[in-house]
């Protein structure tokens, strides 16, 4: 087993697809409102997918397979955020021009060329994920880069396309979807395989996100962004992990795919060691043992214990299920011992890549997906058992075992798919897309779509891109995060803060106060980037402060340096009242009023207290009186004022 390897020397590469949602009102192609999720429905959709020839005649592959899971697919709609656009009953609108002018500020800041006019494509999906088998997309731009540690990552494209369904559940042969985020605004952002580390993956997956952020035309939160992440190795194939949820997770699991695809490598030339070179090479039979293990002692094989257990999920034949009485199918490998177990991922072997591929295909989900010679579980009888399956099945000492169980249909799918799976193991690495997991390890999702699943949009007429309108949108792009990082970075603001800033939204409100009110630079970004950010997990409602409150505050802390001290319990009042006037919050805080008798409250001050703490030295007393003076005083004298003039009061009493 592979624990650690050289990138360099197995010839890592990965890029990245970047899917970010936008900030929109509407959907991209009809007029429900964006972002509006529910939990409830009022009414629900069944639907199967079937695949169609592309404009060359051709089946997608991926679309052969998903017709293989033979899946009925439930909609769950709500009447407040989906029409019969959704469910493929109407033409799109024309698309979303909000959308459009977004994905354009995208192109911009990577320097991506611009298409003169947008065509919309249809891509087919047959997982269910879209009702009508095909999400709506466009290409805006093409052939950027971006600056990288001490290079750039070269942008293939940016496009803007629509959000699937959210998944509810996945059982058997049903799946449900809820189609609140279905139509939803997306921008994918392309990059080049130019990525040779795990941790250069998760770095370009932070910094694409803050330049989708920088614009502040995105939503935010879980959910909003996923990245789909491209592998390959030296004679391995592109792999597609997909949907990563979070940057940090995309090192183990890069890593992961790198020494998959390693020993992916190692296992073909032990089957061509074998002389198993071709698809005829491979012999893979399969028996119906039903009745010859009917008195085993692993409930797996014990047809009550099936019945039982799927009346528990309440799962239906034909529906759920696959069509068939329950079946216990061995499946014999011929001239293949100890692939079963061949190290594959960290901690996984062969049998967990065709584990997936049963799972997915033959819609067998229940846990364990099989057992298998080389891991057979460990009951009363169990070596017994196994012997006597080996002896009727003709086994010899090169062969294995595989033992599955379900709906007959099911069973025998799962047999085609083992096989094919082997076949494929005789070219090394599969292209497939694979379902990303939290520990680093990966599971098969389907195989890897081709070109043949992208054709025309007849039904959405091309939109043209005017050299005006992307000018007019140039005039107003923020700096790249780059640029802000270098800016930032010379007036001492550590990249944390900076990035924080550029991710929340704090940037823009940086400059809007910075350029408009001469402010400090260094001291905004510090309020917005750390102060603000402790009242905001704090759970103070700091978001609904308009820009014209902001701007008023920081005039009042120009002219008026203390209450810049007095921050966090103004910004509180403002948040609190619901972005009140500025000038009323300060008089219901009572900082509108100017302190004309400082020296006499510090004598008095002194005179008070002295007595009570006379065996303190001065600068004890100096401490316990400047808490006493700036509990009143704070937002209306700054306190080094107050401290300067206390020192000199504190000299002359002593």
């Amino acid at each position: 087993m592979i624990e650690s390897i050289d990138y360099k020397e197995i010839g890592l590469r990965a890029g990245l697809e970047v899917h970010q949602q936008l900030a929109t009102e509407r959907k991209l192609f009809c007029h429900c409102p964006a972002g509006l999720y529910t939990s409830t429905h009022d009414g629900s959709v069944l639907r199967h997918m079937r695949p169609t020839l592309s404009e060359l005649g051709e089946y997608d592959g991926t679309a052969l397979m998903e017709f293989k899971t033979k899946k009925n697919i439930v909609y769950l709609l709500h009447k407040s955020n989906v029409c019969t656009y959704e469910m493929d009953d109407t033409p799109p609108f024309l698309v979303n021009q909000e959308a459009i002018d977004v994905a354009i500020e995208q192109c911009l800041m990577l320097g991506c060329d611009i298409v003169d006019e947008v065509h919309i494509a249809r891509k087919q999906y047959l997982d269910g994920s879209i009702p009508t088998g095909f999400q709506r997309t466009a290409i805006v731009g093409v052939e950027g880069s971006i600056p990288f540690r001490d290079r750039s990552i070269s942008i293939t494209q940016i496009s803007v396309e629509e959000d699937s369904c959210r998944e509810v559940s996945d059982k058997g042969h049903l799946i449900v979807w809820r189609t609140d985020r279905l139509g939803m605004p997306l921008i994918e952002t392309v990059t080049g395989p130019d990525l040779r580390t795990p941790e250069e993956v998760e770095e370009a997956i932070l910094l694409i996100g803050r330049v989708c952020r920088s614009t502040g035309h995105v939503r935010v939160g879980m959910g909003a962004s996923r990245q789909d992440v491209n592998v390959s190795v030296a004679g391995g194939r592109r792999v597609e992990i997909k949907g990563v949820p979070k940057a940090g997770w995309a090192p183990a699991l890069v890593h992961g795919e790198a020494v998959r695809q390693v020993n992916l490598l190692k296992l073909r030339d032990e089957l061509h060691t074998r002389g198993l070179k071709n698809p005829e090479d491979t012999v893979v039979e399969d028996h119906d043992v039903t009745e010859f293990v009917a008195d085993s002692q692993l409930e797996y094989f014990n047809t009550s214990a099936w019945d039982r257990a799927m009346q528990a999920e309440d799962r239906q034949p034909d529906f759920e299920l696959g069509g068939g009485p329950f079946c216990v199918r061995v499946v014999v490998l011929r001239g293949l011992a100890r692939t079963l177990s061949w190290p594959t991922q960290p901690d996984l072997t062969f049998a967990h890549e065709l584990m997936g591929r049963v799972r997915v295909i033959a819609c067998l989900d229940q846990q364990p997906t099989f057992i298998h010679s080389e891991k057979w579980p460990d009951y009363e009888g169990s070596l017994q058992e196994i012997k006597a399956l080996k002896t009727k099945l003709r086994c010899g000492p090169e062969d294995a075992l595989i033992a599955l169980w379900g709906a007959t249909d099911d069973t025998l799918t799962a047999v085609q798919e083992i096989r094919l799976r082997y076949i494929d193991a005789l070219d090394g690495v599969p292209n497939e897309t694979r379902q990303p997991m939290e520990d680093g390890s990966t599971d098969f999702e389907r195989i890897l779509p081709g070109p043949d699943r992208m054709y025309p949009d007849t039904d959405s007429p091309p939109q043209a891109i005017a050299r005006d309108r992307v000018e007019r949108l140039q005039a107003t792009l923020p700096a790249p995060p780059w640029q802000r990082e270098a800016t930032y970075s010379a007036v001492g603001i550590p990249r944390q803060t900076t990035h924080y800033l550029i991710r929340r939204g704090g940037a823009r409100l940086v400059d809007l106060v910075a350029d408009r009110q001469n402010a400090d630079l260094r001291w905004t970004c510090f309020f917005f980037g750390e102060r603000i950010k402790a009242l905001l997990r704090a759970g103070a409602a700091v978001n609904q402060i308009s820009d014209s409150s902001w701007l008023a505050l920081f005039d009042h802390f120009e002219t008026r340096p203390a209450l810049r001290e007095a921050w966090a319990k103004i910004v509180t009042q403002l948040a609190e009242t619901n972005d009140s006037d500025v000038d009323e919050v300060f008089q219901q805080l009572g900082l509108d009023r100017e302190i004309s008798d400082l020296a006499e409250r510090i004598h008095a001050a002194v005179q008070t207290h002295h007595l009570q703490h006379a065996n303190d030295s001065n600068g004890q007393l100096h401490r316990f009186l400047m808490g006493r003076l700036m509990s009143d005083l704070r937002g209306l004298v700054p306190s080094a004022e107050v401290a300067a003039a206390l020192s000199t009061e504190l000299e002359v009493r002593s």
